[in-house]
């Protein structure tokens, strides 16, 4: 083995608590911009990056999901820790890199010094120095190397700082090891054991009460404090644990008097809805100027290209099936910014743990706890991380529970859907409606979620057989600015997830739409007596319609859609949507062959307004009817991706099935009894 093959073989394993500053320590290290929140344990999957190059060091750098210490509290917990002495795909780490909150280190002391014990050759990185100083006091790294015997280097996460001394003491660590390794011709690091995989109390109680003697020794108060004040600052403090009686455990006073409020019994929860409220009604009022760049931007497209390809099959297909079928879903892409852009604020600031506090009371009430907060929450970005994000959860009952309901939070996939029917029914310049009844939307999702979750523990416990104790202790972090760049462009890559997931299924699913609508594409005869060019265009795409594949397809549906006042155009447009929710809204607009020089959006609503059921000649989009479409969408499990990553993560297709079953006939009987009530209560 040559030394450079033994440089690249170098592998750190970055490890440590949640919220400690482990996952921006590798966005520094790696160059890669993963996403940072601030609730426990977020990072539920491994990432893996080479070092920049511009540190000069050749190695592999993994980022695992955090865990408090080497006993495994949850399957995400359990896989952390059996990585750290033998990952599956990347083997045996080198050494290993611990990250400590300075601020928390009462706490977070703890994972690293079993890791010592262990056997693992350690770097320990202290984080959130500055919340530590901004209290008045100091964690001494020299002092606490020499009680750990380890090396402990400072690092800001926000600023960079301390990053270089960090990358020097890693260059000697690897150059160290790579002459070992050429002198002994192999690498006598010692072969961590799993001494605590039983730990018993005595022997977790020793290690807490080495930490209580380490911490008097390191923390110290900075010059301008002095040592009566620090005296006086401790027996001021409230304790939660008696044992530990350092400065450290003081609360962050800007933090204490924001939870004063938004923690309150009283005023917590409805400064929750406020912000919620903020935050949905800002999809609506800030995109829309960007929307409608969008969609002027696609209409022209679509014109230019008909114009230049003449009427012709591709020319069709091109104008018609891909740029107006991927137009009218992008157009929607600035809602889905916004959405991801706060609620990557609220994770960064903190407010999401405060979120899970508040929520932890009314979730135990149906057989859930706080833990699904964040899960739930995530749902409304993409139901499949939601998922996976569920591992965190420890107790069997409560993570497969969380599962179940978590297709009913209304995802991102169905903002474009949700935005063309408000459109549809609230007016132009009343754009504040649309965002209260997006919220009300997502209010009532989050309700219907809860009500079948607590259906399903108290009458159903055959569904899901597992332990019955659960508890719930969360750790909330100081309030922090966000930092503006890293919120930003954690938004564009979900955003450019979001497109580049979607993206190739639209494309595929609009040509597919295109040609069951386009074929067998006869010439119509039509009286043209009267008509101008537009109203003989659309005579002809509709009597084109209305003899196509699609409305052969059509016919076997249309029973199911009687009940619902619809009729087959709208069975099909959801029959596509089963693959991908987005689809719907390309699908309609291929369906009701929109095609306008203007903009796609405005184009499709006047469409819709413009609809008559063939068989009757009633009006086809009513508010009964677009209502009922809403509701459809806000219970329907129309995600084949969410039931894949559901049967995975329950082990098996019991669950998947059931939430096709009941949540889509649910969604059909809900439909069917909104729009029937709201006719007979004269709403049409």
């Amino acid at each position: 083995m040559n030394a450079d093959s033994a440089v690249k073989l170098q592998l750190i394993t970055l490890v440590g608590p949640p919220n400690s500053g482990k996952t921006t320590l590798f966005n520094l290290l790696s160059g890669k911009n993963l996403k940072t929140v601030n609730y426990p344990g977020s990072t539920v999957e491994y990432s893996i990056g080479k070092i920049q190059s511009k540190f000069g060091i050749k190695a592999d750098v993994l980022d695992s999901p955090g865990i408090i210490s080497l006993n495994p509290n949850s399957p995400d917990e359990e896989i952390s820790v059996n990585s750290l002495y033998n990952h599956p795909i990347y083997g045996s780490p080198n050494f290993l890199i611990t990250t400590v909150d300075a601020s928390q280190i009462s706490r977070h002391l703890l994972l690293s010094m079993q890791l010592i014990a262990s056997g693992f050759d350690i770097i320990v990185v202290l984080t959130m120095n500055d919340l530590m100083e901004k209290r008045g006091f100091r964690v001494d790294e020299k002092k606490l190397s020499e009680e750990l015997g380890c090396k402990v280097i400072k690092v800001n996460g926000r600023t960079g700082e301390g990053i270089d001394n960090l990358v020097i003491w890693l260059k000697q660590k690897i150059d160290n090891d790579r002459i070992e390794i050429r002198e002994n011709n192999h690498n006598n690091r010692i072969i961590p054991k799993k001494i605590f995989e039983n730990a018993e109390k005595e022997q977790l109680l020793k290690l807490y009460s080495d930490i209580e003697e380490i911490e008097k020794k390191v923390i110290t108060p900075l010059p301008v404090i002095s040592e009566k004040n620090f005296r006086n600052a401790n027996k001021s403090l409230k304790i939660l644990n008696p044992t530990l009686k350092s400065g450290n455990n003081q609360p962050d006073e800007l933090t204490l008097k924001i939870d004063k409020y938004l923690l309150s019994k009283r005023l917590g929860l409805i400064f929750f809805f406020l912000i919620m409220s903020v935050m949905f009604t800002s999809i609506f009022w800030v995109a829309d100027p960007f929307m409608s760049l969008i969609d002027d931007f696609f209409g022209w497209l679509s014109s230019i290209t008909l114009a230049f390809l003449g009427n012709t099959w591709y020319g069709d297909l091109i104008a018609d099936g891909i740029i107006s079928g991927t137009g009218s879903v992008l157009v929607f892409l600035p809602q889905i910014l916004i959405l991801f852009l706060i609620l990557g604020l609220l994770e960064d600031t903190g407010y999401l743990a405060r979120g899970a506090m508040l929520i932890d009371k009314p979730l135990s009430k149906i057989g859930l706890n706080g833990k699904s907060f964040v899960p739930m929450l995530s749902g409304f970005a993409c139901a499949i991380p939601a998922i996976l994000s569920a591992r965190t959860i420890s107790n069997r009952r409560e993570r497969l529970l969380t599962i179940f309901i978590i297709p009913l939070m209304s995802c991102s996939a169905r903002l474009p859907v949700y935005a063309l029917l408000i459109a549809f029914l609230t007016p132009s310049d009343k754009l504040w409606l649309g965002g209260i009844a997006l919220a009300v939307i997502y209010i009532v999702s989050i309700i219907g979620s809860l009500i079948v979750a607590a259906i399903v523990n108290r009458f159903n416990k055959r569904l899901i057989k597992a332990e019955d104790n659960s508890s719930f202790i969360l750790e909330l972090p100081a309030y922090r600015l966000p930092k503006a760049k890293v919120v930003i462009r954690n938004s564009i890559d979900n955003a450019k997830q979001y497109i580049f997931r979607a993206g190739p299924v639209i494309m595929v699913l609009s040509m597919i739409i295109w040609f069951l609508t386009y074929f067998p594409n006869h010439n119509p005869v039509i009286d043209e007596t009267g008509l101008n060019t537009e109203q003989i265009e659309q005579m002809i795409k509709s009597e084109r319609l209305a003899t196509s594949y699609a409305a052969d397809l059509g016919k076997f549906i249309q029973p199911v859609m009687t009940p619902l006042g619809m009729d087959w155009r709208v069975g099909v447009a959801l029959i596509s949507a089963f693959a991908a929710r987005e689809v719907f809204v390309s699908s309609l607009v291929l369906i009701f062959r929109v095609t306008d020089s203007g903009d796609i959006r405005s184009s499709m609503i006047s469409a819709m307004r413009n609809a008559k059921i063939e068989a009757t000649g009633e009006q086809l989009f009513t508010p009964a009817t677009t209502l009922g479409l809403i509701v459809f969408f806000m219970f329907a499990l129309q995600c084949l991706s969410t039931v894949a990553v559901s049967r995975k993560e329950t082990g098996g297709w019991r669950i998947p099935i059931l939430q096709i079953v009941i949540f889509t006939s649910t969604a059909y009987i809900l439909t069917l009894f909104t729009v029937n009530i709201l006719r007979f209560a004269g709403i049409a």
